[in-house]
């Protein structure tokens, strides 16, 4: 069975990022699960680590299907909530830094990595500290947004990719890379492209760009609040209907049109 809650525990911070927030982000949500059905998919009896885990939402979901999942964050706050809300005797949490993990040497059969490269500054050091955690044979799995499909201005990512920059940097650290990518089906696509409008709405409002002149933590604030106007808005236009992860698909066609890349690297 999957971990359960063991107890009603209070969320970290709202950033505008993290999933688990209720109607609005049924289409954030369901696409983060849908990258970790597609592990639970290749997880069976394995070891698997969740490198950045957040708030546990998905890492829970591996634990039924893995022989033993640990779930590792940078944030002290996610782990003490993860700690506090998931209950399950093969699934734990540490907290881990990975741009500079300390003692944490552990060896996994599979090691996830979810929407996380777009927030590192040194991105190859990043995914060596990764390939240091797998054991023989071990596989990372990684997604990151398809900059070319990005259309809204993200204050946490240093960079996105495409499927071709990404496919070179791996390469620079794995000896095989195989790359992937997420797409949605007709209902994802008209919810995307209500947000896209939104989104656009509101830049037009600043045509000069003075948000880039303002102080980092009010262009924080703004994003999360803005995040939920521009859902809000989708949702009106594009019909109440719920996205579910069902509503995305691996693929390996078209990857410049896919909304996340995925990448299976081992050595």
């Amino acid at each position: 069975m999957p971990a359960q809650v063991s107890e009603p525990s209070s969320s970290p911070e709202f950033t505008g990022e993290r999933p688990g927030r209720g109607d609005n982000f049924d289409y954030d949500e369901a696409r983060h699960f849908a990258a970790y059905d597609y592990a639970r998919s290749i997880a069976g009896g394995k070891r698997v680590l969740d490198a950045g885990c957040g708030e546990g939402y998905n890492t829970q979901a591996l634990a039924d299907a893995a022989a033993e999942v640990t779930g590792v964050d940078y944030s002290s706050q996610a782990i003490e909530f993860c700690k506090r809300t998931w209950t399950s005797p093969n699934l734990h949490f540490e907290r881990v830094d990975f741009t500079d993990p300390g003692d944490f040497d552990a060896t996994f059969d599979l090691v996830v990595n979810f929407q996380v490269i777009e927030h590192i500054e040194d991105d190859r050091a990043f995914l060596q500290a990764l390939r240091a955690r797998l054991a023989p044979g071990g596989t990372l799995l990684l997604t990151t947004p398809n900059r070319l499909m990005s259309f809204s201005e993200n204050p946490y990512h240093v960079r996105e990719y495409t499927a071709d920059e990404l496919r070179a940097l791996l390469q620079s650290v794995f000896g095989s890379v195989t790359m992937r990518g997420m797409r949605g089906n007709e209902k994802v696509t008209k919810f995307d492209e209500a947000r896209r409008q939104s989104v656009e709405r509101i830049l037009r409002l600043d045509p000069l760009g003075i948000r880039n002149l303002l102080p980092q933590g009010v262009i924080n604030f703004a994003f999360a609040r803005l995040a939920n106007v521009v859902r809000s808005q989708a949702k009106s236009s594009a019909g109440s209907e719920t996205i579910t992860p069902r509503d995305f698909y691996v693929t390996d066609e078209e990857l410049d049109r896919c909304l996340d890349l995925v990448a299976l690297c081992s050595d």
